[in-house]
C-alpha cells in the first residue's frame, strides 16, 4: 500500500487515539461505557425481539453464534488487544442484560 497523507493521517489518529486511552483512568471509563452501552444494547435487542415474537428462536440462535465467534476471536488471540478487550466487554454487558431480562420476565 502507498504511503499517502491520507494513510499517514488515519495512521497518526489511531496512534494518538490509542495513547490517549493508554491511561488506566481512562482505560476503566471506557471499560464502564462499554458495559452500560452493552447492557443498554441488549435490553434493546430483548425488548424488539420480544415485542414481535416472530423470530425468538432465530434471534436468539443468531446471538449465540455471535456471542461464540466474538469468544473465538478474543480467546484464541496470544496477545490480548485493547480493542478485542473492549468488545468482550460489550459482549458480557449484553450477556449481563439478557440474564437479567430473563429474571424479569419470570422465564
Amino acid at each position: 500500500m502507498q504511503r499517502t497523507r491520507l494513510d499517514n493521517l488515519v495512521n497518526a489518529l489511531g496512534l494518538r487515539l490509542q495513547n490517549f486511552l493508554a491511561n488506566p483512568w481512562r482505560n476503566i471509563v471506557l471499560s464502564l461505557t462499554t458495559v452500560f452501552f452493552g447492557f443498554f444494547s441488549g435490553t434493546a435487542i430483548i425488548s424488539t425481539a420480544g415485542q414481535r415474537s416472530l423470530m425468538d428462536v432465530s434471534s436468539a440462535a443468531s446471538l449465540l453464534v455471535v456471542f461464540e465467534l466474538i469468544n473465538r476471536w478474543v480467546y484464541q488471540s496470544k496477545k490480548p488487544r485493547f480493542w478485542t478487550n473492549i468488545l468482550n466487554i460489550f459482549k458480557i454487558g449484553v450477556t449481563y442484560s439478557i440474564f437479567l431480562q430473563a429474571f424479569i420476565v419470570g422465564s
